[in-house]
């Protein structure tokens, strides 16, 4: 028998004028990261849910997180949905929090959440048919197995990235990791990741993990792990308001699972776009339904929001014109 798969989706309504109050009331300093691309919404959840029924109906179940606000479309009394508020699982020292960190990082403490659970932004989307086996293999999480370098634009993501690392180098030998899972590294299922991981091997320390930004596939006994071995961290990390420097994020258990060998191959079909830069290619890939699954990242380079908006929601129509049993 499957062992059941929950589905994770982390939700937040820049609008709603309660957040708004105590966001502003919390006045983070210029050393975090507050930026409005953070929070705004681009209306376009419902075709989430449209694309886990159509695309994904052997889900377990699916946990919704939020501050508190509900859309108003949304069927609350849906037997695979569960309405989880921050309150509901995050311990009560750590909120109010305007991070998604403290979110991420906290997630194996929600109430009824299978040992088997894959989390999605809310700017991640089933556009084809994914199987259960896409996501998990024989009780392992699937994913892809590669080493990179940690470089980014955004100073504050990166530190997280490296910090997260640093921790898998105190727990884990980069070597011996890699030859005991020496075909799951190198298979030929990711061919393009092969010659980063080769060129990056006689490194003596991992100096980074590939993080295609897609939905990630955990074990809740893997947060449960990494909570009891690195506590502190993992508590200062949720104490924060904001994004920091000082923080790790949830690619601290996708590292651990990697590095630690208890995950299973993977051959991606997802994709990630940039909304507005890769405007065309967006449209099309929605249309033709060239992906799986697709992450359209917000950016700092947009300069007409609402026509933005308006051309994505047309093109999401054109594959669910139809509301799900999720939608009142």
């Amino acid at each position: 028998m499957t062992k059941p798969i929950d589905f994770i989706l982390c939700w937040v309504d820049d609008s709603d004028p309660e957040w708004q109050r105590e966001k502003r009331y919390y006045s983070p300093s210029k050393q975090v990261d507050n930026r409005k691309i953070r929070y705004r919404d681009w209306d376009l959840l419902h075709y989430w849910f449209r694309g886990v029924e159509k695309f994904a109906p052997w889900v377990n179940k699916i946990h919704f997180v939020t501050y508190g606000h509900i859309p108003k479309w949304l069927n609350t009394c849906h037997p695979k949905l569960n309405i989880v508020r921050h309150e509901d699982y995050i311990p009560k020292e750590f909120l109010p929090t305007f991070s998604a960190r403290p979110i991420e990082i906290n997630l194996h403490r929600i109430k009824g959440l299978a040992e088997q659970f894959v989390y999605f932004n809310d700017d991640m989307y089933l556009i084809n048919n994914v199987s259960e086996d896409y996501f998990f293999s024989k009780g392992k999480p699937r994913d892809v197995a590669a080493l990179d370098i940690i470089n980014s634009p955004d100073y504050i993501h990166s530190n997280a990235k490296f910090n997260s690392t640093y921790i898998i180098n105190k727990h884990f030998n980069k070597r011996k990791s890699i030859i005991d899972n020496f075909f799951k590294w190198y298979n030929f299922k990711n061919l393009k990741t092969l010659i980063r991981s080769t060129l990056l091997f006689p490194w003596s320390v991992f100096p980074g993990f590939y993080t295609p930004h897609l939905p990630n596939s955990f074990l809740k006994s893997t947060f449960e792990e990494v909570w009891e071995k690195e506590k502190d961290i993992l508590e200062q990390t949720s104490q924060h308001k904001f994004r920091e420097t000082t923080d790790v994020t949830q690619y601290l258990f996708k590292f651990w699972q990697l590095a630690s060998g208890n995950f299973a191959t993977h051959k991606s079909n997802g994709e990630l776009f940039n909304i507005g830069i890769n405007q065309n290619e967006i449209l099309e890939a929605v249309r033709k339904q060239k992906y799986s699954i697709v992450c359209l990242n917000d950016n700092n380079f947009i300069t007409n929001f609402e026509d933005t908006k308006k051309e994505l929601n047309i093109a999401f129509s054109s594959v669910f014109d139809k509301k799900s049993s999720y939608e009142l």
